[in-house]
């Protein structure tokens, strides 16, 4: 079974590699490192008390992933469909000047309700990472530009970092903490955005959930699994 569990954990961090189209994306290092231990265990595991004490470990992370999976998916799915008066945008990485796809799908979701609801402003909000040429607020605002929303309904926050800090730093620019705002995200990223969104004082945070590349979604619930921890216990 480890061998059956590294090999599977090796192809689909190869599949990563075609995707993403690198080799050394952060996360998907996750999936090499597993499927080389899954493979050493198969190797080392030569009496049953070792093999026996392996399995129980991997049972009790199983059980523990599970349900902490589940807690994120009662995030994943939309429930606004009314107007609000302002949206977030969460920031994702950019390449250079370009949107990833993950921002791209939030960016489009933004789009179409701001489509929807004309006199709705947006918060773009993410600042400038390593290898971004530009502050993803600056690159997500002229997305949204270029797809005929109004410059005069984009605000842009370009200073944050975390998830955390688009949350905190977007929060200046609201009138009204008490109104509904629409925090938009990928589904996999819902649970965690409005779990900071509540504990920085927003009232009533909306939920509005972009899609993620159907390849993607293991890596980025695998991701976000340990990244809810990391919120437990340090907020």
């Amino acid at each position: 079974m480890f061998l059956v569990l590294g090999i599977l954990c090796l192809t689909y961090y190869i599949l990563l590699c075609i995707v993403l189209r690198k080799w050394d994306s952060t996360f998907s290092r996750f999936w090499l490192v597993t499927g080389i231990l899954m493979i050493l265990c198969w190797r080392l595991a030569s009496s049953f008390e070792v093999l026996e004490m392996v399995w129980e470990i991997l049972a009790c992370f199983m059980l523990l992933f599970i349900v902490t999976e589940g807690i994120i998916v009662t995030g994943m799915f939309p429930r606004t469909r009314k107007e609000v008066s302002c949206l977030i945008v969460l920031g994702a990485q950019v390449k250079g000047r370009s949107i990833t796809d993950s921002l791209k799908r939030r960016l489009d979701k933004a789009q179409e309700y701001l489509e929807r609801y004309p006199d709705t402003r947006v918060i773009v909000s993410g600042g400038k990472g390593k290898g971004e040429e530009v502050s993803e607020a600056e690159a997500m605002a002229g997305y949204l530009i270029s797809c005929g929303i109004g410059q005069n309904r984009i605000i842009l926050e370009d200073q944050s970092r975390t998830t955390k800090e688009n949350l905190k730093l977007s929060s200046q620019y609201i009138e009204c903490m008490e109104d509904e705002i629409g925090i938009v995200s990928n589904n996999f990223h819902m649970y965690r955005a409005l779990r900071y969104a509540r504990k920085l004082g927003y009232q009533h945070p909306c939920p509005i959930a972009a899609s993620c590349h159907p390849v993607l979604l293991l890596n980025y619930m695998t991701r976000e699994f340990f990244a809810v921890w990391k919120m437990w216990i340090l907020s």
